[in-house]
């Protein structure tokens, strides 16, 4: 079994303070193989306003002591999370073209539209479950264009609205009643030679979970990557042995890591 977490955070993300030594280290403790170091780059705001958030000077730098840490015990990937990309795709474009060190992209969105004043879905308050119906059919919309563009390697946390909705506000939803709409999304992905993410969401409800792990296999889905989202050592490569199982179950045969935006395929 080759393990792998493709997606956690370090200090360069302006939502994490660890060091890039210890999240290495952790992958390392966890007995990882293979991990990659997915930072934020955000798109929340209209690129004049945004320069500041994409100074990328830091990340030979903080490479280079992963590097050190990793030398021999692990191999540590370049990549990003790349979020909110269709609210500007040409400046999404121009980041990327910047960015040419890169080995893997992960394509998220984390927001509403304009119609909810493109607000971020953990800021989300509570709400009817017809009202969640409404932020989930919003959320896809964005999503589904994210999928045609395409630039990226894997979509994130496909289902992400659920995290909010049921572990913060008690919620029970699901994304029952939107197979067409996934649907969509996956062959939009599939058309692009992008993959999918399983995200661990830290042992609780995988992002997506088994039923649309299910249909992304059936529609021919083959691109797909584990990870945790950890933005602390504590939860980095956590739950990716349980994962993978899962992934077996729903009928994937593989689990991807990515070199040069090229997947690479290791057998579960």
């Amino acid at each position: 079994m080759y393990l792998s977490d493709y997606h956690t955070h370090c200090a360069l993300s302006f939502d994490s303070k660890t060091p890039v030594e210890d999240m290495v280290r952790a992958g390392i403790a966890q007995g990882l193989q293979e991990m990659c170091l997915t930072d934020h780059v955000d798109l929340y705001r209209p690129r004049e306003y945004t320069h500041w958030e994409h100074d990328f000077s830091a990340r030979a730098e903080t490479f280079a002591r992963a590097d050190r840490i990793a030398e021999g015990k692990i191999v540590v990937r370049r990549g990003i999370e790349l979020g909110e990309a269709m609210r500007d795709f040409a400046y999404a474009d121009e980041l990327l073209a910047r960015l040419e060190e890169l080995d893997f992209v992960i394509g998220s969105q984390h927001q509403l539209s304009e119609k909810y004043d493109w607000d971020d879905l953990y800021f989300m308050p509570g709400c009817t479950e017809q009202e969640a119906r409404e932020q989930i059919a919003d959320y896809l919309t964005l999503v589904l264009q994210t999928a045609k563009w395409g630039k990226f390697s894997v979509l994130g946390h496909l289902t992400l609205p659920l995290r909010y909705m049921n572990e913060n506000h008690g919620m029970h939803m699901s994304f029952d009643g939107f197979e067409d709409e996934v649907a969509q999304v996956f062959r939009a992905l599939i058309e692009n030679g992008c993959g999918i993410e399983c995200n661990v969401n830290r042992g609780n409800t995988p992002l997506p979970d088994g039923k649309w792990l299910k249909l992304y296999r059936e529609l021919g889905g083959e691109i797909i990557t584990i990870g945790t989202d950890a933005h602390t050592p504590e939860f980095v490569g956590t739950h990716v042995r349980e994962t993978q199982e899962l992934l077996k179950s729903c009928g994937f045969g593989y689990v991807c890591t990515f070199e040069k935006k090229k997947p690479v395929f290791h057998k579960i």
